[in-house]
């Protein structure tokens, strides 16, 4: 996950802590602190002190063989980010995620980019696209980007949507839906529906998948089930 570059970090220890966490968890798998050093070009010796002070506040965690991991730590802090609407939204995603046999998931605008604030997996798939909670992507990407412009006035847009773009969102608007093919990630196919919550940024429920019998309106039609369901709860 590429460091923003929106301005200069306030804290330049901070900045690197937020990195090597960034890169652990893109990793997915644990790495040597040799690794993740070279990863976000620190010294060896900077690397371990600001992994010392994550370990101490469970942040990462190190095995036997000295391989570090992201710590438990982080799972309560990403709880607490809008922890109603998450609360709400599982049961709904995983209720989908079944009913479709694919990845759900509910994406949050954050400035110009989608995050992935929660995601659930089928329980009975063979295979499955995993979408990690966390993951970001700019705006004018992906179905769940076009589900948030629908709902935004065009004065709120990125300076690099399109007259094409554009015309995809009004269809968004019309229809209720998006989708998106080979866009964020290569060969993977998305359809998002909007989320639009009284008091809240933009949001949208999404399912991603590599191939399926059901149409692109089947699948947002049960999307649209579950954005109704938490958009009542809330």
């Amino acid at each position: 996950m590429p460091p923003r570059q929106d301005a200069p970090p306030a804290s330049q220890t901070l900045s690197r802590g937020i990195r090597l966490l960034e890169e652990l968890a893109d990793a997915r798998t644990p790495l040597t602190i040799d690794d993740l050093a070279a990863r976000v070009d620190l010294h060896r010796s900077v690397a371990y002190r600001l992994l010392r002070t994550l370990e101490d506040h469970g942040l990462v965690s190190r095995d036997a063989a000295g391989a570090v991991r992201l710590g438990t730590g982080l799972a309560a802090l990403a709880a607490g980010v809008a922890a109603d609407l998450q609360a709400e939204a599982l049961p709904e995603l995983t209720a989908a995620a079944n009913d479709l046999g694919m990845t759900c998931f509910l994406v949050v605008l954050d400035h110009d980019e989608c995050v992935t604030l929660t995601s659930v997996e089928p329980r009975h798939a063979v295979t499955t696209v995993a979408q990690r909670p966390g993951a970001r992507h700019p705006v004018p990407r992906g179905a769940p980007g076009r589900a948030i412009l629908a709902q935004l006035p065009p004065r709120r847009w990125p300076d690099d949507v399109d007259a094409r773009l554009a015309a995809e969102v009004t269809d968004v608007t019309e229809r209720g839906w998006a989708t998106s093919h080979d866009e964020v990630v290569p060969s993977l196919r998305a359809v998002a529906v909007p989320l639009a919550v009284q008091g809240r940024e933009p949001a949208a429920v999404a399912a991603v998948h590599v191939a399926t019998p059901l149409d692109d309106a089947t699948i947002a039609a049960r999307l649209t089930v579950a954005a109704a369901a938490i958009r009542q709860a809330l």
